[in-house]
């Protein structure tokens, strides 16, 4: 008998997995530890590994597809041997809803009321009231076909899905870049995804902003949006903001990468706030725990975490034992980590584990923002851009370099006067960026 590879569950909060492509095909020979295909979780690109020898006979799941967790994805077992495809799971919500649903007798139908006047009749398509068209709201297309569609520069809208119920899945865009289907007729009003968002507009433009549709949320964008719902709402957050004087930081970081630039050697404003983040965890252990139903889980390590944007949302790679390691360990891991965070190339043990996180949105321009909390951490740090402003320094007014650090705290677990003492921990770190390097 055929065994059966099902959807496994590949991140600690995955539901769902995305085909992204099959590496073997349907009559290959496999063995236990071949890779059959990639799979895109709420947080990585992973690759399903084969657990079974024999030839590869059914694939149940195309590129593109997405699959619950337990469904499956192909069958294994000896060369022409039949197999079908095994009938889907009921799911348990709506089995129970389903035996909770009893037949009703009967009941007569109501006459239909008469109309108290004719129906108007429509008035016939013009140019100032463009026909109904398919419009990319009413396009079923899976969010790796879509992403992949923007980067063609491929007009999905003209494409007939040959995925389940019509749905656009990757092959089709693969299909029309090689065929390029019929441009549809442009629909009145302007915008659309051709353009950026954010690009600059006349003021006499009257054009809509962009074409109005439902993007369907991606795996990753549907666990973001349901733990920081939960983060908002059951963790009691509070905001502690400090003002440090970046200029000794800025000076010895541009020392640094002017000195050891020939080397390959360049440091960032954030690997010198990880550091010092994980020194201040030393310093005030306090802030370095986890809520927990059996009370304050405390962390003997400093694994601090930073925040990165990824095209779908965002991501969370781990330093770990961040306070045992150089700004230069920091600096090198952090650009490795960003970059195969970017392609989804993280494994799960580098974005889990976090006891504090980082976001840092100076390198935007954003001068000070309120970070929500990565649960279970108790505290995320909000790092705002170094503004010049006017300072009092000996009762003179200076340029003085300042960066706005806001502390998001778990009122459960960190008190004002703990947030207090971790945020002048770090800035006495900050403040003195030499004794980092040490």
């Amino acid at each position: 008998m055929a065994d059966i590879i099902e959807m496994p569950k590949l991140s600690d909060t995955m539901t769902v997995g995305t085909l992204v492509k099959w590496i073997k095909k349907e009559g290959d020979t496999v063995a236990n530890g071949d890779i059959l295909a990639e799979v895109e979780t709420d947080k990585a690109t992973m690759e399903l590994e084969c657990f079974f020898d024999g030839t590869l006979l059914k694939i149940f799941a195309p590129d593109g597809a997405q699959v619950e967790l337990g469904e499956p994805l192909c069958a294994v077992g000896e060369p022409d041997e039949k197999v079908e495809a095994p009938e889907k799971k009921e799911a348990p919500a709506a089995a129970e809803e389903e035996k909770k649903v009893e037949p009703k007798a009967e009941k007569p139908a109501a006459p239909a009321p008469k109309p108290s006047a004719p129906a108007p009749t429509p008035a016939p398509a013009s140019a100032s009231t463009p026909a109904p068209s398919n419009s990319r709201a009413r396009v079923k297309i899976s969010p790796l076909a879509k992403k992949l569609a923007a980067e063609k520069k491929i007009d999905y809208t003209a494409i007939k899905g040959s995925g389940p119920g019509g749905r656009i899945v990757r092959a089709d865009i693969l299909e029309a870049e090689k065929n390029p289907p019929a441009p549809r007729a442009a629909a009145g009003g302007g915008g659309g995804r051709g353009k950026p968002t954010w690009a600059w507009r006349s003021a006499f433009d009257k054009s809509q902003v962009q074409a109005a549709e439902v993007t369907a949320l991606s795996n990753m964008r549907a666990i973001i949006a349901t733990r920081l719902v939960e983060s908002k709402t059951q963790i009691p957050h509070f905001y502690l903001e400090i003002e440090i004087d970046a200029a000794p930081l800025g000076a010895l970081r541009a020392q640094l990468n002017n000195g050891l630039g020939n080397d390959g050697v360049r440091v960032s404003v954030n690997d010198f706030i990880l550091k010092a983040s994980a020194l201040a965890l030393r310093t005030v252990p306090g802030v370095n725990a986890s809520f927990t139903s059996e009370g304050i889980q405390t962390h003997s390590n400093a694994h601090v975490s930073f925040a990165v944007a990824i095209d779908d949302g965002l991501i969370t790679p781990v330093i770990t034992d961040t306070d045992q390691k150089t700004i230069f360990d920091i600096s090198v891991e952090t650009k490795d980590m960003a970059k195969r965070a970017k392609a989804k190339k993280l494994a799960p043990t580098e974005f889990t584990g976090g006891t504090f996180c980082v976001s840092n949105l100076g390198m935007m321009g954003i001068a000070r923002f309120n970070a929500i909390i990565n649960p279970p951490n108790a505290a995320i740090l909000a790092v705002g851009t170094t503004v010049k402003k006017p300072v009092v320094v000996n009762d003179q007014i200076v340029i003085g370099e300042r960066m706005s650090l806001t502390l998001s705290c778990d009122h459960r677990v960190v008190d004002g006067a703990l947030g207090a003492l971790f945020l002048n921990a770090l800035k006495d770190h900050l403040e003195n960026p030499g004794l980092l390097l040490v």
